[in-house]
Protein backbone atom coordinates (compact mmCIF):
# COMPACT_ATOMS: atom_id res chain seq x y z
CA UNK A 1 0.00 0.00 0.00
CA UNK A 2 1.43 3.34 -0.99
CA UNK A 3 1.88 6.09 1.59
CA UNK A 4 -0.90 8.12 -0.02
CA UNK A 5 -3.34 5.22 0.01
CA UNK A 6 -2.47 4.45 3.61
CA UNK A 7 -3.44 7.98 4.62
CA UNK A 8 -6.78 7.55 2.87
CA UNK A 9 -8.02 4.42 4.68
CA UNK A 10 -11.67 4.79 5.64
CA UNK A 11 -12.62 3.07 8.86
CA UNK A 12 -15.69 0.83 8.49
CA UNK A 13 -17.04 1.23 12.04
CA UNK A 14 -19.93 -1.21 11.65
CA UNK A 15 -17.84 -3.75 9.72
CA UNK A 16 -20.56 -3.93 7.07
CA UNK A 17 -18.51 -3.06 4.02
CA UNK A 18 -19.97 0.42 3.67
CA UNK A 19 -17.45 3.07 2.63
CA UNK A 20 -18.32 6.03 4.89
CA UNK A 21 -16.14 8.53 3.05
CA UNK A 22 -16.66 11.99 4.52
CA UNK A 23 -18.10 10.49 7.71
CA UNK A 24 -15.06 9.05 9.43
CA UNK A 25 -11.47 9.07 8.28
CA UNK A 26 -8.68 7.00 9.83
CA UNK A 27 -5.25 8.35 9.02
CA UNK A 28 -3.39 5.22 10.13
CA UNK A 29 -1.99 6.83 13.26
CA UNK A 30 -0.49 9.73 11.30
CA UNK A 31 0.60 12.48 13.65
CA UNK A 32 1.60 12.89 17.26
CA UNK A 33 -0.68 15.75 18.02
CA UNK A 34 -2.00 18.23 15.48
CA UNK A 35 -0.98 21.43 13.71
CA UNK A 36 -4.20 23.38 14.02
CA UNK A 37 -4.85 26.17 11.57
CA UNK A 38 -8.13 27.85 12.46
CA UNK A 39 -9.52 29.27 9.26
CA UNK A 40 -12.97 30.66 9.83
CA UNK A 41 -13.79 27.92 12.29
CA UNK A 42 -13.72 24.89 10.00
CA UNK A 43 -11.20 22.11 10.44
CA UNK A 44 -9.06 21.12 7.47
CA UNK A 45 -6.61 18.24 7.62
CA UNK A 46 -3.11 18.02 6.17
CA UNK A 47 -0.33 15.52 6.83
CA UNK A 48 2.53 17.31 8.56
CA UNK A 49 4.83 14.65 7.18
CA UNK A 50 4.11 16.29 3.81
CA UNK A 51 4.43 19.88 4.95
CA UNK A 52 7.02 20.68 2.25
CA UNK A 53 4.30 19.91 -0.32
CA UNK A 54 1.79 22.22 1.37
CA UNK A 55 1.27 25.79 0.28
CA UNK A 56 2.43 27.90 3.28
CA UNK A 57 -0.62 30.13 2.80
CA UNK A 58 -2.81 27.11 3.60
CA UNK A 59 -1.32 26.86 7.08
CA UNK A 60 -1.43 30.52 8.00
CA UNK A 61 -4.20 32.14 9.94
CA UNK A 62 -5.06 34.76 12.51
CA UNK A 63 -4.46 32.17 15.21
CA UNK A 64 -2.20 29.14 15.20
CA UNK A 65 -1.78 26.60 17.98
CA UNK A 66 -0.50 23.05 18.48
CA UNK A 67 -2.13 20.04 20.09
CA UNK A 68 0.00 17.31 21.62
CA UNK A 69 -1.33 14.36 23.55
CA UNK A 70 -0.56 11.21 25.50
CA UNK A 71 3.12 11.74 26.30
CA UNK A 72 2.84 8.97 28.95
CA UNK A 73 6.06 10.04 30.60
CA UNK A 74 7.35 7.13 32.70
CA UNK A 75 6.24 4.45 30.25
CA UNK A 76 9.24 2.25 29.34
CA UNK A 77 7.89 -0.95 27.79
CA UNK A 78 8.78 -2.48 24.42
CA UNK A 79 6.30 -0.27 22.53
CA UNK A 80 8.60 2.68 23.31
CA UNK A 81 11.40 2.40 25.88
CA UNK A 82 12.27 6.12 25.60
CA UNK A 83 9.15 8.31 25.57
CA UNK A 84 11.21 11.34 26.62
CA UNK A 85 13.16 11.11 23.36
CA UNK A 86 10.03 11.02 21.18
CA UNK A 87 8.51 13.95 23.09
CA UNK A 88 11.70 15.90 22.37
CA UNK A 89 11.34 15.06 18.68
CA UNK A 90 7.77 16.37 18.86
CA UNK A 91 9.09 19.65 20.30
CA UNK A 92 11.63 19.85 17.46
CA UNK A 93 8.78 19.33 15.01
CA UNK A 94 6.79 22.14 16.64
CA UNK A 95 9.76 24.48 16.54
CA UNK A 96 10.23 23.78 12.82
CA UNK A 97 6.62 24.58 11.82
CA UNK A 98 6.38 27.22 9.07
CA UNK A 99 3.76 29.10 11.09
CA UNK A 100 4.82 29.76 14.67
CA UNK A 101 2.07 28.57 17.07
CA UNK A 102 0.92 30.94 19.79
CA UNK A 103 0.37 28.20 22.37
CA UNK A 104 -0.04 24.47 22.92
CA UNK A 105 -2.91 22.28 24.07
CA UNK A 106 -2.01 19.05 25.86
CA UNK A 107 -5.01 16.72 25.81
CA UNK A 108 -4.00 14.49 28.66
CA UNK A 109 -2.02 11.50 29.86
CA UNK A 110 0.92 13.79 30.44
CA UNK A 111 2.28 11.14 32.80
CA UNK A 112 1.95 7.37 32.91
CA UNK A 113 1.62 6.82 36.65
CA UNK A 114 0.91 10.34 38.00
CA UNK A 115 4.39 10.53 39.57
CA UNK A 116 5.82 14.00 40.29
CA UNK A 117 9.03 13.23 38.41
CA UNK A 118 7.02 12.29 35.31
CA UNK A 119 5.23 15.63 35.29
CA UNK A 120 8.57 17.36 35.97
CA UNK A 121 10.18 15.73 32.94
CA UNK A 122 7.38 16.78 30.59
CA UNK A 123 7.47 20.33 31.96
CA UNK A 124 11.22 20.49 31.38
CA UNK A 125 11.02 19.16 27.81
CA UNK A 126 8.18 21.50 26.85
CA UNK A 127 10.23 24.47 28.02
CA UNK A 128 12.24 23.92 24.84
CA UNK A 129 9.20 24.58 22.64
CA UNK A 130 8.79 28.00 21.04
CA UNK A 131 5.19 28.43 22.26
CA UNK A 132 5.55 28.99 26.01
CA UNK A 133 1.89 28.86 27.04
CA UNK A 134 0.47 25.36 27.47
CA UNK A 135 -3.16 24.60 28.32
CA UNK A 136 -3.83 21.18 29.84
CA UNK A 137 -6.69 18.81 30.51
CA UNK A 138 -6.05 15.57 32.42
CA UNK A 139 -6.01 12.04 31.13
CA UNK A 140 -6.92 9.10 33.34
CA UNK A 141 -3.21 8.41 33.89
CA UNK A 142 -2.81 11.89 35.39
CA UNK A 143 -5.36 11.43 38.17
CA UNK A 144 -4.28 8.12 39.68
CA UNK A 145 -4.42 7.68 43.46
CA UNK A 146 -5.20 11.31 44.37
CA UNK A 147 -8.35 12.16 42.34
CA UNK A 148 -6.36 14.64 40.32
CA UNK A 149 -5.12 16.79 43.20
CA UNK A 150 -1.56 16.94 41.88
CA UNK A 151 -2.75 17.75 38.36
CA UNK A 152 -4.87 20.63 39.66
CA UNK A 153 -2.01 22.02 41.72
CA UNK A 154 0.29 22.01 38.70
CA UNK A 155 -1.99 22.86 35.79
CA UNK A 156 -5.45 23.72 37.08
CA UNK A 157 -5.05 27.17 38.63
CA UNK A 158 -8.21 29.18 37.99
CA UNK A 159 -10.15 26.19 36.71
CA UNK A 160 -13.48 24.91 37.99
CA UNK A 161 -14.34 21.57 39.59
CA UNK A 162 -11.97 18.81 38.45
CA UNK A 163 -10.16 21.18 36.09
CA UNK A 164 -12.55 22.47 33.44
CA UNK A 165 -12.24 26.04 32.14
CA UNK A 166 -12.56 28.27 29.09
CA UNK A 167 -10.60 31.13 27.56
CA UNK A 168 -10.63 33.43 24.54
CA UNK A 169 -7.97 33.83 21.87
CA UNK A 170 -8.46 36.23 18.93
CA UNK A 171 -12.20 35.73 18.77
CA UNK A 172 -12.08 31.96 19.25
CA UNK A 173 -13.66 30.48 22.41
CA UNK A 174 -11.71 27.53 23.85
CA UNK A 175 -13.30 25.08 26.31
CA UNK A 176 -11.23 22.55 28.24
CA UNK A 177 -13.36 19.68 29.58
CA UNK A 178 -12.55 16.85 31.99
CA UNK A 179 -14.03 13.43 31.22
CA UNK A 180 -11.63 11.07 33.02
CA UNK A 181 -13.06 11.25 36.54
CA UNK A 182 -15.58 8.58 37.54
CA UNK A 183 -15.10 6.48 34.41
CA UNK A 184 -18.08 4.34 33.50
CA UNK A 185 -18.24 0.62 32.67
CA UNK A 186 -15.60 -0.33 30.13
CA UNK A 187 -13.71 2.92 30.69
CA UNK A 188 -16.21 5.27 29.06
CA UNK A 189 -15.61 8.90 29.90
CA UNK A 190 -18.16 11.06 31.68
CA UNK A 191 -18.56 14.80 32.21
CA UNK A 192 -21.14 14.81 34.99
CA UNK A 193 -24.02 17.19 35.78
CA UNK A 194 -21.91 19.89 37.48
CA UNK A 195 -19.61 20.31 34.49
CA UNK A 196 -22.48 20.15 32.02
CA UNK A 197 -24.30 22.90 33.90
CA UNK A 198 -21.14 25.01 33.84
CA UNK A 199 -20.74 24.41 30.09
CA UNK A 200 -24.30 25.50 29.34
CA UNK A 201 -23.75 28.71 31.28
CA UNK A 202 -20.30 29.28 29.73
CA UNK A 203 -21.54 29.41 26.14
CA UNK A 204 -25.04 30.84 26.41
CA UNK A 205 -23.86 34.46 26.13
CA UNK A 206 -21.74 33.84 23.00
CA UNK A 207 -22.85 34.79 19.51
CA UNK A 208 -23.60 31.87 17.19
CA UNK A 209 -20.85 33.13 14.86
CA UNK A 210 -18.16 32.55 17.53
CA UNK A 211 -15.78 29.72 16.55
CA UNK A 212 -15.67 27.13 19.33
CA UNK A 213 -12.78 24.76 20.11
CA UNK A 214 -13.46 22.07 22.71
CA UNK A 215 -10.62 19.91 23.98
CA UNK A 216 -10.76 16.93 26.32
CA UNK A 217 -8.88 13.67 26.76
CA UNK A 218 -11.40 10.95 25.85
CA UNK A 219 -13.25 11.48 22.55
CA UNK A 220 -16.61 13.21 22.80
CA UNK A 221 -18.04 10.90 20.13
CA UNK A 222 -18.48 7.14 20.10
CA UNK A 223 -15.30 5.97 18.42
CA UNK A 224 -15.51 2.46 19.90
CA UNK A 225 -17.51 2.20 23.15
CA UNK A 226 -16.51 -1.44 23.61
CA UNK A 227 -13.05 -0.17 24.47
CA UNK A 228 -14.26 2.86 26.42
CA UNK A 229 -13.44 5.12 23.47
CA UNK A 230 -16.27 7.58 23.97
CA UNK A 231 -17.98 9.79 26.56
CA UNK A 232 -21.29 8.65 28.04
CA UNK A 233 -22.93 12.07 28.33
CA UNK A 234 -21.24 13.85 25.42
CA UNK A 235 -24.55 14.28 23.57
CA UNK A 236 -25.72 16.65 26.29
CA UNK A 237 -22.55 18.71 26.01
CA UNK A 238 -22.80 18.89 22.22
CA UNK A 239 -26.45 19.95 22.47
CA UNK A 240 -25.29 23.18 24.13
CA UNK A 241 -23.06 23.85 21.10
CA UNK A 242 -25.63 23.30 18.36
CA UNK A 243 -26.28 27.00 17.81
CA UNK A 244 -22.69 27.66 16.76
CA UNK A 245 -21.69 27.65 13.12
CA UNK A 246 -18.25 26.22 13.76
CA UNK A 247 -17.29 23.76 16.51
CA UNK A 248 -14.03 21.82 16.58
CA UNK A 249 -13.54 19.05 19.16
CA UNK A 250 -9.97 17.90 19.84
CA UNK A 251 -9.24 14.74 21.84
CA UNK A 252 -6.46 12.27 22.57
CA UNK A 253 -6.65 8.93 24.43
CA UNK A 254 -6.85 6.58 21.44
CA UNK A 255 -3.31 7.31 20.15
CA UNK A 256 -4.29 7.65 16.48
CA UNK A 257 -5.86 10.28 14.27
CA UNK A 258 -9.52 9.82 13.43
CA UNK A 259 -11.76 12.51 12.05
CA UNK A 260 -15.52 12.85 11.81
CA UNK A 261 -17.72 15.71 10.60
CA UNK A 262 -21.26 15.94 11.91
CA UNK A 263 -23.13 19.07 10.84
CA UNK A 264 -21.14 22.07 12.03
CA UNK A 265 -19.04 19.95 14.42
CA UNK A 266 -15.67 18.49 13.42
CA UNK A 267 -14.16 15.85 15.70
CA UNK A 268 -10.44 15.16 15.55
CA UNK A 269 -8.38 12.79 17.72
CA UNK A 270 -4.62 13.14 17.97
CA UNK A 271 -1.92 10.51 17.99
CA UNK A 272 0.35 9.96 20.97
CA UNK A 273 3.94 11.12 21.35
CA UNK A 274 4.61 7.83 23.19
CA UNK A 275 3.20 4.75 21.43
CA UNK A 276 0.42 3.70 19.04
CA UNK A 277 -2.68 1.67 19.86
CA UNK A 278 -4.57 -0.71 17.57
CA UNK A 279 -7.26 0.53 15.24
CA UNK A 280 -10.71 0.22 16.84
CA UNK A 281 -11.78 -3.42 16.99
CA UNK A 282 -8.64 -4.66 15.24
CA UNK A 283 -7.25 -6.31 18.39
CA UNK A 284 -8.56 -8.10 21.46
CA UNK A 285 -8.20 -4.94 23.53
CA UNK A 286 -6.66 -1.46 23.45
CA UNK A 287 -3.17 -0.87 24.78
CA UNK A 288 0.42 -0.16 23.73
CA UNK A 289 1.16 -1.66 20.32
CA UNK A 290 4.71 -2.58 19.39
CA UNK A 291 5.86 -1.80 15.90
CA UNK A 292 9.35 -2.27 14.40
CA UNK A 293 11.73 0.28 15.91
CA UNK A 294 12.35 1.91 12.54
CA UNK A 295 8.61 2.52 12.12
CA UNK A 296 7.86 3.96 15.57
CA UNK A 297 8.25 7.64 14.73
CA UNK A 298 6.02 7.23 11.68
CA UNK A 299 3.07 6.37 13.95
CA UNK A 300 3.66 9.24 16.38
CA UNK A 301 3.16 12.95 15.69
CA UNK A 302 1.79 16.44 16.47
CA UNK A 303 -1.24 18.47 15.36
CA UNK A 304 -1.09 22.13 14.30
CA UNK A 305 -4.24 24.27 13.96
CA UNK A 306 -4.76 27.65 12.27
CA UNK A 307 -7.73 30.00 12.21
CA UNK A 308 -8.55 32.74 9.69
CA UNK A 309 -11.49 35.00 10.44
CA UNK A 310 -14.17 34.94 7.77
CA UNK A 311 -13.40 31.41 6.62
CA UNK A 312 -15.50 28.51 7.91
CA UNK A 313 -12.60 26.20 8.67
CA UNK A 314 -10.04 25.17 11.22
CA UNK A 315 -7.05 23.91 9.27
CA UNK A 316 -5.70 20.91 11.15
CA UNK A 317 -2.31 19.52 10.16
CA UNK A 318 -1.18 16.14 11.48
CA UNK A 319 2.54 15.46 11.33
CA UNK A 320 4.42 12.26 12.07
CA UNK A 321 7.72 12.31 13.94
CA UNK A 322 9.45 10.34 11.17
Amino acid sequence: MSAKKKDEIIYDHNNDGIDRRGFLKCMAWAGTGAFCVIQGGVLKSYALSRMPETNPKDTMGELSFVQISDSHMGFNKAANPDVAATLKVAVDKINALPTAPEFMLHTGDISHLSKPEEFDTVDQILKGAKPKNVFYVPGEHDVLNDDGKQFLERYGKGSKGAGWYSFEKRGVHFIGLVNVMNLKAGGLGTLGPEQLEWLEDDVKHLKSSTPIVVFAHIPLWSVYPEWGWGTEDSAQALAYLKKFGSVTVLNGHIHQTLQKVEGTVTFHTAASTAFPQPQPGKADSPGPMKVPAEQLRSVLGITDVNYVQGQHALAVVDSTLA
